[in-house]
C-alpha cells in the first residue's frame, strides 16, 4: 500500500486483481459487498478530509476544498477498500485453523498465536453465556426500553466479565494440571507444493509489477 493515490492506474489494476480473485474463489459479490459495509465509518471520515488541510484549494459548487485533503481522503477510501476486500477473501477461503498454521510457519511469536487460538475458541463460549443471561432476564420479565435500564445491562456486562475471568482461571489450572508449560501442541505440518507457492505469490508479484510499470508510464 505504499503506492501513492496519484498513481490511479495502479489502483485500477489492484481492484481488478482482487475482484478477479474473488470471482475465482466463487464468492458472491453481494455477500462481499454486505461484509464491506464495516468500512462505512472510515469512508465518512475520508469525506470530511477535503474540508481541512493546507496548500492549494479548489472551488466545487462554491465550496472550498483542499487538494491535499482530497488526495488523502481518496487514499483512505481506496486503500481501506482494498484491505477490507483482501480480508474478506482470506477469511472466506481459509479456515481459522489454517490461518493459525500459516502464522506459525511465518514464525509469528507463539504467545500471539496462543492468544488468537483461545480467542477463537472461547468467543462462542462467551456468546453462549451472554445468550443464557439474556434468556434469564427475559424469563423474569425484563425488557430493555431506555436509559433507565442501562444500569441492569451494565451489571449484566460486569457479571459476564467476572464469569469469563473465572472460567479462564479454571481452564488455565486445568491445562497446567495436564502438563501445560506455555506451549500448545504443535499443529501437524503440511508440505507446501509448487502450486501453493505460485498461487500465494501471484497476487503480490502482480501488484508490485503493476505499481512499478504504471509509475514508469506516469
Amino acid at each position: 500500500m505504499a503506492t501513492p493515490i496519484s498513481n490511479w492506474l495502479a489502483y485500477l489494476g489492484f481492484f481488478a486483481l482482487i475482484l478477479t480473485a474473488i470471482k475465482l474463489a466463487q464468492l458472491l459479490f453481494k455477500t462481499v459487498a454486505l461484509r464491506s459495509l464495516i468500512e462505512i465509518p472510515f469512508v465518512l471520515f475520508a469525506f470530511l478530509m477535503p474540508f481541512f488541510g493546507t496548500g492549494e484549494t479548489i472551488e466545487v459548487l462554491g465550496i472550498t476544498l483542499y487538494e491535499n485533503g482530497i488526495l488523502a481522503g481518496l487514499g483512505i477510501i481506496a486503500k481501506g477498500t482494498l484491505g477490507i476486500l483482501t480480508a474478506i477473501l482470506l477469511s472466506s477461503t481459509t479456515t481459522a485453523r489454517e490461518i493459525l498454521r500459516g502464522l506459525e510457519r511465518l514464525k509469528v511469536p507463539t504467545l500471539i498465536i496462543q492468544i488468537a487460538t483461545f480467542m477463537l475458541r472461547y468467543t462462542n463460549v462467551v456468546n453462549d453465556e451472554m445468550e443464557r443471561m439474556r434468556i434469564a432476564r427475559a424469563s423474569r420479565g425484563f425488557e430493555a426500553t431506555g436509559v433507565k435500564h442501562w444500569k441492569i445491562l451494565g451489571q449484566s456486562a460486569g457479571a459476564l466479565f467476572i464469569r469469563s475471568y473465572e472460567r479462564g482461571e479454571r481452564v488455565h489450572l486445568s491445562m497446567v494440571s495436564r502438563g501445560y508449560q506455555g506451549l500448545m501442541p504443535q499443529i501437524e505440518a503440511q508440505s507446501t507444493t509448487r502450486q501453493d507457492l505460485l498461487l500465494g505469490f501471484s497476487l503480490p508479484v502482480l501488484a508490485t509489477f503493476l505499481s512499478i510499470t504504471t509509475r514508469m508510464i506516469g
